[in-house]
């Protein structure tokens, strides 16, 4: 079993599944997760990269939002594309970072993923309200490389 599958139970990753489900429940924002082994580059641009393989920047609204875990790297980031950066408090992913991490350093990992969504969640929710005509344009499941 490689790191990548041991770093979540099943059941882990179905409560943080909830966890975007509910996070994105009134909004028209999109999140996802992704976790891989690590690539040995900077966290961000690897990030970057998969935020457009993973077509989080066709949104329609351009509020998708990316949390990349590299594991074996122990490294993580946050991306956000530009619909949410232009009008999120300056702060505002430095402080998601800090609540992500001061999870994982205890080593609770699927509660520093959840802070992270719900925390992405109200911010979403503040700019980009849920409309009737949004629908869920990406999928909710973790993707894994």
């Amino acid at each position: 079993m490689s790191e990548v599958e041991r770093f979540l139970s099943a059941s882990e990753e179905q409560e943080i599944i909830q966890a975007i489900r509910e996070a994105e429940q009134d909004t028209s924002g999109e999140i996802r997760v992704h976790i891989e082994n690590g690539t040995g580059t900077d966290p961000m641009e690897r990030a970057k990269v998969l935020f457009h393989e993973l077509k989080m920047d066709n949104t329609r609204n351009l509020n998708g939002v990316l949390l990349y875990i590299a594991v074996h790297d122990h490294q993580f980031a946050i991306c956000g594309d530009r619909g949410i950066c232009a009008v999120v408090p300056e702060n505002f992913w430095d402080s998601t970072r800090d609540q992500i991490q001061l999870h994982f350093k205890k080593g609770a990992f699927k509660e520093g993923i959840i802070a992270g969504i719900l925390n992405a969640g109200k911010e979403l929710h503040a700019h980009f309200p849920w409309n009737p005509e949004d629908t869920n344009e990406l999928t909710n499941e973790i993707s894994k490389g």
